[in-house]
């Protein structure tokens, strides 16, 4: 995971440099144990954290932090609750991406210190330039929330 976690620094390193961004990035192993963190210059000192709970969020949930708004906004005291109970915080926010190569989860990337849809952008050209795959089974939280407007 160590030379994953260098080749997407280098990836992030350079989107950062191009939006012109203090941008953090936050990389985790499977279990959400920490690989690599890094505060390019000029972010902002609480942009670590936020990465590092996007990540953690990402693998320990096995799929994007993202698609988690569903569940969060269909059963937001539960969500609270599962939120706390890990080593970081889960969050149901953009920014926050799955590792997973040949159908196994290998950990999870958080980018912070961006706006929403740049964090996400981020994480969303490590996974293409890297090779990640993109396909994750929708929460199926997010079913039944949809089929209780319906």
């Amino acid at each position: 995971m160590q030379d994953d976690a260098e080749k997407i620094m280098v990836v992030a390193e350079r989107e950062a440099l191009r939006l012109g961004k203090g941008l953090s990035i936050a990389v985790v192993d499977s279990g959400g144990f920490v690989v690599s963190i890094r505060r390019f210059d000029g972010a902002r000192p609480m942009t670590p954290l936020i990465a590092l709970s996007k990540a953690y969020t990402s693998a320990v949930m096995q799929r994007p932090s993202g698609m988690l708004k569903g569940w969060s906004q269909s059963d937001p005291v539960f969500f609270g609750k599962v939120g706390d109970m890990g080593q970081f915080p889960i969050v149901a926010t953009g920014g926050g991406v799955t590792l997973k190569r040949g159908g196994e989860f290998v950990g999870g990337v958080g980018v912070s210190g961006g706006t929403p849809g740049e964090d996400e952008e981020l994480a969303q050209t490590i996974l293409a330039e890297l090779g990640y795959e993109t396909d994750f089974a929708e929460w199926a939280g997010a079913r039944d929330a949809r089929a209780e407007k319906d």
